[in-house]
């Protein structure tokens, strides 16, 4: 028969029931720590391989166990990894890599008291995947292929636009006779230049859009060193739609100056500067630096000037200055521009000259950009010339110029 009460324990009295409470916390307090220690006593080490089977180092790898808990490690010198205080369980293990282009997941099962060691070679993968897929496999081996011949084509392409720069350089000092086979190399080079870029671009992949814009505009400087202008404004145009670029707008700007200057009808010829500038406004919008307009600017009016054109140089040459006031060749070219446009008509037994307004200013600007560079000379001397034809010159014969006090 059953005992009700604390008659079931006649010996035990508060104090004892008092202990044995204190005893069962303190009982279940330990267990509660056992509890968690034994759910956080897994570990795990790793190491990532490369595609060839070599440790990949710097590897972003992301655990996330099936409770939701994240833990983020990178891979050592080794292509190893390690992480402790892990709870037992099924992780998600995820590999990426921005500059690789990886992002690969597979899952593994972390046990108790348990070394992890988990490998994950991609040469291994790779191969798999290979085995498992051999149609997919080969279209990834030939873009592969055709990406690697592409830069091929594009490097040399690239060698050629470089040697026909040094060469170019050597025609300032070449003596007559060197002249010819300096020509024949330049035109040797960008013929190289333009055929090789041209099957680069043939095997860039329809959707990599900026090595796409990259090729055009490296065959538009081809088309440029060929004298092919149209052809280069076209390459540069399909580079702009595809990746807008400040560069590309300077370089199509100059190409269109170098159209504008061989045009036969005053009208395309004027329309084509006025394309030009719109490139040099666009290319300052992208970027705002002085550099960038100014050197877009001064392109232009550099390519009229050589080719004869003195009035409309002056114009982008203004440009130029006003984007960069301490460019000292800018306004040593704007100064020689307006030279260039002075006129005269003779009065009485005098020969007066029209010298452009800005002109003197130009030179003296020069001076101030850079008082001991090297257009400074010859700016102080166009001073000195230009003070000079402003009295004018006599012209009645035995009628001797006044000199000044």
């Amino acid at each position: 028969m059953g005992v009700a009460g604390d008659a079931a324990f006649p010996f035990w009295g508060d104090k004892q029931m008092n202990r044995l409470t204190r005893a069962l916390i303190a009982l279940v307090v330990v267990l509660a720590f056992a509890s968690i220690a034994a759910a956080q006593n897994a570990r795990v080490s790793g190491q990532v391989l490369d595609r060839d089977g070599k440790p990949w180092v710097g590897i972003t790898v992301a655990l996330k166990s099936d409770s939701g808990r994240n833990y983020t490690l990178k891979t050592d010198k080794d292509g190893k990894f390690t992480q402790i205080g892990l709870s037992v369980g099924l992780y998600t293990f995820t590999l990426t890599s921005q500059e690789n282009g990886l992002n690969y997941s597979e899952q593994h099962q972390l046990s108790a008291d348990a070394d992890n060691n988990i490998t994950i070679n991609f040469k291994d993968i790779l191969a798999k995947q290979a085995a498992a897929n051999p149609d997919q496999q080969k279209a990834a081996q030939d873009q592969a292929n055709k990406f690697k011949d592409m830069q091929t084509h594009f490097l040399a392409g690239r060698a050629a636009l470089d040697d026909w720069d040094t060469v170019h350089k050597q025609l300032a000092t070449a003596s007559a006779d060197q002249r010819g086979p300096i020509q024949d190399k330049l035109t040797a080079d960008s013929k190289t230049a333009v055929t090789e870029l041209q099957m680069a671009e043939q095997g860039v992949q329809p959707k990599d859009v900026k090595n796409h814009a990259v090729v055009w505009s490296n065959l538009g400087q081809a088309y440029d060193r060929a004298n092919q202008p149209q052809d280069a404004v076209d390459a540069y145009q399909k580079a702009i739609d595809l990746q807008p670029n400040a560069s590309f707008y300077d370089n199509q700007s100059t190409a269109l100056a170098t159209l504008a200057v061989g045009e036969s009808d005053p009208k395309v010829a004027q329309q084509k500067l006025t394309d030009a500038g719109a490139d040099c406004d666009k290319a300052g919008t992208l970027d705002p630096t002085p550099g960038a307009a100014k050197a877009c600017w001064k392109n232009i009016g550099i390519i009229l000037s050589n080719k004869g054109d003195l009035k409309d140089a002056i114009p982008p040459l203004q440009k130029a200055t006003q984007a960069d006031p301490k460019d000292a060749q800018a306004w040593f070219l704007l100064g020689s521009a307006y030279t260039g446009t002075i006129d005269s008509k003779q009065e009485g037994d005098k020969m007066t000259y029209i010298i452009p307004p800005g002109t003197s200013d130009a030179y003296q600007k020069c001076v101030d950009a850079d008082p001991n560079g090297p257009y400074a000379a010859q700016c102080k001397s166009m001073i000195d010339t230009l003070a000079t034809m402003a009295g004018g010159d006599a012209t009645s014969v035995g009628v001797r110029k006044k000199k000044k006090s």
